[in-house]
């Protein structure tokens, strides 16, 4: 692995961009930065409360998973999140503009009911976003967590599977006829056919890999060849499962809080990881190509 920067307040929602750098956000300092590839960190937005996943829109902007904040702990050079604070400021799909660092908030419910803690973002070909909505967990309760649809204009957002333990890193396949999605607290990934755009089929569920022991799933990325790529925490590093479950490797990066991966560089050949504990971005060139994500100019 190569560090390409620290002092990064819990990264995650890495996005790797034409010019080399790569867009994150610190979900404890509660902006969208950018990181160069010297390791200089800018700020883009600040947006408040717990940004979470980030990608790419069909317009240029970056959509953002705000989970609304956590409360916080720090001990031996470790940071971690530690459940929801007095000050949670809510759930939220928000839009950023990358010139201006405008920020506009697009959704905060669906049909009435409120968004949790949206966590993970993906773009379909039709312009259309999947993410996740983990929940928010209390001293004697948490909430269900979901998966969405939502148009990035803010015309349409639709629930399309609820009752989830801990929904968290969402992708697409190379078809987009299946989306996946991890679950923290399970371990597992889960796969679901898509009839439609924005459209579930909730009969299609698979088990696509649980994992034995005390390992908990982060967000994920697609490679090239279909294999999902989980961020996976505890034992950590990246889960690399293939898409029937048959071929799972792990990759180890050495920090318990391995959050994210995202692919960049020449022939999309370099992974992109956050160490989020240690407040790290690293690379390491990965043995197969990632999935080129829609809008994301390469």
């Amino acid at each position: 692995m190569r560090e390409i920067t620290s002092g990064l307040r819990f990264p995650e929602g890495p996005i790797a961009m034409a010019d080399g750098s790569v867009v994150l956000v610190e979900i404890e300092r509660g902006t969208l930065s950018r990181v160069a590839p010297d390791g200089a960190i800018s700020v883009i937005a600040e947006l408040g409360g717990g940004p979470n996943g980030a990608a790419m829109g069909p317009d240029g902007a970056i959509y953002v998973c705000n989970n609304g904040g956590f409360k916080w702990q720090e001990a031996n050079g470790m940071l971690a999140p530690a459940g929801t604070p007095d000050d949670y400021s809510g759930g939220r799909i928000e839009r950023v503009e990358l010139d201006t660092g405008k920020v506009d908030v697009l959704y905060r419910e669906c049909d009435g009911l409120p968004l949790n803690g949206p966590n993970d973002i993906v773009f379909d070909t039709e312009g259309g976003m999947w993410f996740t909505d983990l929940g928010k967990s209390y001293d004697t309760y948490k909430d269900h967590g979901a998966i969405y649809y939502a148009k990035p204009d803010g015309s349409f957002i639709s629930r399309q599977l609820t009752h989830r333990e801990t929904p968290n890193g969402i992708g697409l396949s190379p078809d987009e006829k299946t989306v996946y999605f991890a679950e923290t607290i399970t371990g597992r990934v889960w796969a679901f056919s898509i009839t439609a755009p924005g459209v579930l089929d909730p009969a299609s569920q698979r088990l696509v890999v649980g994992l034995p022991g005390f390992q908990l799933f982060d967000s994920l990325a697609v490679d090239g060849e279909g294999n999902i790529c989980v961020a996976t925490l505890v034992n950590g590093g990246i889960t690399v499962v293939s898409p029937d479950g048959a071929n799972v490797r792990h990759v180890p990066t050495g920090e318990m809080f391995t959050t994210n991966i995202c692919f960049g560089g020449k022939d999309l050949r370099t992974a992109f990881i956050t160490l989020s504990g240690t407040g790290r971005l690293v690379s390491m060139e990965w043995d197969t190509p990632g999935l080129a994500l829609n809008f994301l100019e390469r």
